[in-house]
């Protein structure tokens, strides 16, 4: 990863997206904000608002903006900080650009670096940061929700938590080591081991539920299975809205695997339509069909769609049995017709209901790197709860509750987290 960049340098950047806009807001952070600010706009205060006609150095208008300045105590980054909130015209913001660009000390900033120099300064975890990063990027509801709870500090008030207690057990190890040639108040070890259990059992719920996290960030995978000509593509296309797979009454037409991300009920869903499922007539087919069979298998849920009387497939706990064609043949159970829509919101409300149960168990991860650092921690809990039970030295116990408090400081990122900072702040765009 490359080095930072010097935070005592002064950055700006357009902070919303280039184009034609009502307004435009330009960011500026860094020692020389209040001065570039004043030197477009005339006399600000450290912390306010005003209506100021922006000039260039040369006096000539830019625009009419809304100017707001932040005390460093107040700021997104935790630096001086003005925003110019001019007309998003391009011509506008170019042209206020330029002049920014002019003044001596400032720089364009880099993708993510007004966050950066938040998570430098303590306005933000290395957490919260994620959770900004994912929020930004959000594409359903329920991303949205999980991302903002993140960024809005839940990891990092139950990893404070988490600490606080692990310090509380760390505390009583090291007692008796200080305190060993003289009589300890009472026998520690009952509430050190009480600590250890609870903590262990909570990081490892809270583990599981980061794992969820992941799935609901990437998306779920909702396979549409069944035999040639039963309606998988007409299916992918009604509830896509749009033509994305090829339909014809020629059986075996899909050959590969067709992928549409979609938004369905609020939860990201990428639905896979997958060749008939049959007896190859041809290399090419085969190839297709075990593609179909490999996808399917690893998808978190499988429409499994047949004709009227044909047996329904045996469904497993990850399969959803539909009857195909309800129009041509009714039959009993979740029937549904992709040329006529009959059926399909039900069919949508219960793939929902299903993915849905699934995030039930969702805690205040969100990344896989939440996991292992959690899993980590516990390990060492774990570790430090056997060494007690064969009565190793206390020394021993110690070190491992430190180190199962350094992986918690790294959750958060107190600690260790500069080769990552590289691939998070890279999903950045500039301005933010």
């Amino acid at each position: 990863m490359s080095p930072a960049p010097p935070a005592s340098d002064t950055i700006f950047a357009l902070a919303t997206a280039p184009g034609r806009a009502g307004i435009a807001v330009l960011r500026v952070s860094g020692p020389e904000a209040p001065r570039a600010a004043q030197a477009l706009a005339g006399p600000l205060s450290p912390h306010g608002r005003s209506l100021r006609t922006l000039r260039d150095a040369a006096g000539e208008p830019l625009d009419q903006a809304l100017v707001l300045t932040f005390a460093p105590q107040r700021s997104f980054t935790g630096e001086p900080v003005a925003e110019l909130h001019t007309h998003g015209a391009p011509a506008v913001t170019a042209a206020v650009l330029r002049a920014l660009s002019a003044l001596p000390g400032l720089r364009p900033a880099e993708p993510g670096e007004f966050t950066r120099r938040a998570l430098e300064n303590g306005r933000l975890d290395l957490a919260q940061v994620e959770g900004l990063a994912d929020l930004l990027s959000a594409e359903t509801e329920a991303q949205r929700r999980q991302a903002l709870r993140v960024f809005a500090g839940a990891l990092g008030q139950r990893a404070g938590d988490w600490r606080a207690r692990l310090l509380r057990a760390v505390a009583l190890v090291e007692a008796t080591i200080d305190f060993s040639d003289e009589d300890v108040p009472a026998d520690v070890w009952p509430e050190v081991l009480d600590l250890i259990a609870t903590l262990e059992e909570e990081l490892r719920a809270e583990a599981q539920g980061a794992r969820i996290a992941e799935r609901l960030r990437d998306g779920f995978e909702v396979a549409i299975i069944g035999p040639p000509n039963v309606g998988k593509s007409t299916l992918l296309n009604r509830l896509a809205g749009r033509e994305a797979a090829i339909t014809s009454e020629i059986a075996g037409t899909t050959r590969d695997v067709i992928e549409v991300r979609m938004d369905l009920a609020g939860l990201p869903v990428t639905l896979i339509d997958t060749a008939g499922l049959r007896e190859a007539q041809d290399p090419i087919e085969a190839i297709g069909i075990a593609r179909a069979r490999d996808r399917a298998a690893r998808a978190d849920l499988r429409v499994h769609l047949h004709l009227a009387g044909e047996p329904a497939p045996d469904p497993g706990p990850d399969d959803l049995p539909v009857l195909a064609k309800s129009d041509l043949a009714p039959g009993p159970g979740l029937a549904i017709s992709a040329t006529t829509g009959e059926g399909l919101d039900a069919l949508v409300a219960e793939i929902a209901r299903r993915l849905s149960a699934r995030t039930a168990g969702l805690g205040v991860g969100l990344r896989e790197r939440h996991a292992r650092a959690m899993l980590d921690a516990a390990g060492q809990l774990d570790e430090a709860r056997a060494l007690i039970d064969i009565g190793a030295p206390v020394e021993i116990v110690a070190e491992t509750l430190r180190r199962a408090l350094r992986q918690l400081d790294a959750l958060v990122g107190r600690v260790g987290v500069e080769d990552i900072l590289g691939e998070i702040f890279a999903s950045f765009c500039i301005g933010k």
